[in-house]
């Protein structure tokens, strides 16, 4: 019979204790981002979502914004920072100004392919530049990928360098890519992502370097027929959370969003692969879409072209950086 009781009582308590929890009010996370639902980092912000509220039985809510709905990437970083929102996922090269060896990511022809890069990601390389992130109070949690970019251009088509002299190309601020274009005797110009089509529209911009998600997702093609598959640069983003409110969760808590970083992280890069191919076919279907495809040897040109602007970064991004990136990649 006391065993009978204690296996009710240990019961009870258990349905108890679910019970206070289920009524405790949940915490938020405001998760902005600026790009469309249907792009990889769009999808796997709604799967994060939805696996910490199956994970943490309804405990953490993320509400994700999308499309700039809240903020534009330089604004979300500084309201993470403050505490405003929970979580962003930014590009790489929104952080530069005060973490320039995130610059690292923007290096033209850095990476043979995805698995040199997420071998850069997530070892020594990748650990260290997240571990830069508290000096701003932030923490970077895990890098998402878009994907490698190509040109697209609205007045003519590019095959080599050369061709891009005299274009005018939107850029984020980054000063790798801003001497990438010089280096092609191009015109870099900042601006906004939410005002590229615009600009590229109206003559601002005559083109722009994307990976093919979002040549497809903001119609970029629309006003920029001409796209060239260099594949010269990788675009992608980090996962931030203030790092003041994350160390404020309970141990168990951190623990199931931690894995549900991995998990959504995965899902991401996963995805923006598949989507990658899907789009790019998507995007040439369009008739006044004139692409090239360059050959290897064309390729090589742009590769020796554009590398030669590394030294250029050794000591903003850190030699021993871009070395050991160039290290992990030669087993591919």
């Amino acid at each position: 019979m006391k065993r009978g009781l204690l296996t009710w009582l240990v019961a009870f308590v258990a349905v108890l204790a679910f019970s206070v929890a289920a009524l405790a009010k949940p915490i938020v996370i405001k998760f902005s981002h600026v790009v469309a639902v249907d792009t990889p980092k769009g999808k796997a912000a709604n799967y994060f979502a939805k696996i910490v509220k199956e994970r943490t039985h309804g405990q953490v809510i993320v509400k994700v914004y999308p499309n700039a709905m809240l903020y534009g990437d330089r604004a979300a970083i500084e309201a993470v920072q403050m505490g405003t929102i929970q979580m962003a996922c930014p590009a790489t090269a929104k952080f530069t100004g005060w973490l320039p060896e995130i610059q690292l990511f923007d290096l033209p022809f850095l990476f043979k392919n995805s698995e040199h890069l997420h071998k850069v990601m997530d070892g020594p390389v990748g650990k260290k530049i997240l571990g830069l992130f508290r000096r701003k109070g932030l923490l970077g949690l895990a890098f998402w990928d878009n994907g490698f970019k190509v040109l697209s251009n609205n007045k003519h088509p590019i095959v080599l360098p050369k061709d891009c002299k005299g274009l005018k190309f939107r850029i984020m601020s980054s000063r790798v890519l801003e001497a990438q274009f010089k280096a092609l005797g191009a015109s870099p110009q900042v601006l906004p992502f939410s005002e590229v089509y615009s600009a590229l529209e109206q003559g601002v911009v005559d083109g722009c370097e994307n990976p093919w998600s979002n040549l497809y997702t903001k119609k970029f093609y629309e006003v920029a027929p001409y796209t060239t598959e260099t594949y010269h640069g990788y675009l992608g983003y980090v996962l931030i959370t203030n790092a003041k409110f994350w160390d404020s969760l309970s141990p168990k808590l951190r623990k199931i969003l931690e894995g549900c970083v991995r998990d959504a992280t995965a899902y991401e890069r996963k995805l923006a692969e598949e989507l990658t191919k899907k789009q790019r076919e998507l995007v040439l279907k369009d008739p006044k879409v004139k692409d090239v495809v360059l050959t290897p040897e064309q390729r090589e040109v742009w590769r020796k072209t554009l590398v030669k602007i590394y030294p250029k970064f050794y000591k903003t991004i850190g030699k021993d950086l871009i070395e050991e990136a160039i290290k992990e990649g030669k087993s591919f």
